[in-house]
């Protein structure tokens, strides 16, 4: 499987394989989702160590069904070569109705094909009143137009 934007990346394509990556977590699809990876991925999320992709597979069923209502919004930091650097945040509700924000950053390593073969996110969350959310789009993909992280000074 051929998964594009292929590296080495441009400015363009690196935004181009966020954009995806966003609009992938974004539909909650494990699924799907775990296609963006290679076979063999290895991740590193807080203190789970997801390897190959039946087990990020497992992970994001699992995350999505605590988190509820998830919103996402990733952000280019950093590309060279092979590797894609983002910060990203994004706010869910539990099952009490409690909501959080998270924040984060990942690094990223991609096989030739464009699949995903590393990922490793550093994350840190914090409660938020219901009245302090900052995305609220229609459950999916983030609108066009929709402020990034800079803008929402995040």
């Amino acid at each position: 499987m051929i998964r594009p934007p292929l590296p080495p990346f441009t400015e363009e394509s690196a935004r181009q394989k966020v954009r995806l990556a966003e609009d992938g977590w974004n539909s909650r699809n494990a699924v799907a989702v775990a296609l963006a990876y290679s076979r063999d991925t290895a991740w590193r999320n807080r203190v789970e160590f997801p390897r190959g992709r039946g087990e990020a597979e497992a992970f994001l069923a699992r995350k999505w069904a605590r988190e509820h209502e998830y919103r996402l919004i990733k952000e280019l930091w950093a590309f060279t070569g092979n590797r894609i650097a983002v910060r990203y945040a994004y706010e869910y509700r539990d099952d009490s109705g409690n909501w959080f924000r998270a924040y984060g950053n990942e690094n990223w390593a991609f096989a030739p094909d464009g699949l995903m073969a590393e990922r490793h996110a550093s994350i840190n969350e914090m409660p938020i009143a219901e009245a302090d959310r900052l995305f609220r789009w229609p459950l999916g993909r983030r609108p066009d137009g929709h402020a990034s992280l800079s803008d929402l000074g995040l």
